[in-house]
């Protein structure tokens, strides 16, 4: 599946047609706020002072305005959700199926304590994580192929770890054995198993 990679907000809609007008409204709001409308991962990113604050997003079933430190939000409408539970710390959704259902001043309100909370510093910093595992079918195809080796040593560890697990995940040998035939040439090319979604 190839992730389309949006370079213009424009085209962002017109990749969504469905929901096209309840993505437009939602624009319009944040782009009254106090925020500067770019790209950023292909999708409508809304920054204060070069810092991410908030952007929206289609999904299959609902447009979400999601905010990067949105668990700091006071929420007292109880409107966020935390999209992966137990994984992440600070970005919570708010979720629309319609224009109606958009409540325009306490959106505002949320854009305006979030782009506040940015001023004032408020941040949850993401938490250190525990070394890389390497899966002993991973870590004998790099010691067998030693450019492959080379080229994980100098990926991120984030990047190490998306591969390890991508690995360790698969319960079947044989599915381990496919995964690790599919990233080998990933690796000796320098990419990340997820740099298109990038």
């Amino acid at each position: 599946m190839t992730v389309r990679r949006n370079k213009t907000v424009e085209a962002y809609l017109d990749g969504h047609e469905e929901w096209r007008p309840l993505l437009e409204r939602l624009r319009i709001i944040l782009k009254e706020c106090e925020v500067e409308e770019t790209v950023k991962w292909g999708q409508p990113c809304y920054t204060h002072g070069g810092r991410n604050v908030a952007g929206i997003g289609a999904f299959k079933g609902f447009v979400s305005v999601w905010f990067f430190q949105g668990a700091l939000l006071r929420d007292e409408h109880g409107v966020l959700v935390n999209a992966q539970e137990g994984k992440t710390k600070a970005m919570r959704q708010w979720r629309f199926q319609s224009v109606d259902e958009i409540n325009e001043p306490l959106l505002r309100a949320y854009v305006k304590e979030s782009v506040e909370n940015q001023r004032q510093g408020r941040e949850i910093k993401p938490q250190r994580k525990k070394p890389v595992e390497v899966p002993i079918e991973l870590a004998e195809a790099l010691a067998k192929h030693c450019d492959v080796g080379d080229r994980f040593n100098g990926l991120t560890p984030g990047k190490q770890r998306e591969y390890a697990e991508y690995v360790a995940e698969a319960k079947r040998e044989e599915t381990r054995l496919r995964r690790l035939e599919k990233i080998l040439p990933m690796i000796r090319a320098g990419f990340g198993l997820n740099d298109q979604y990038r």
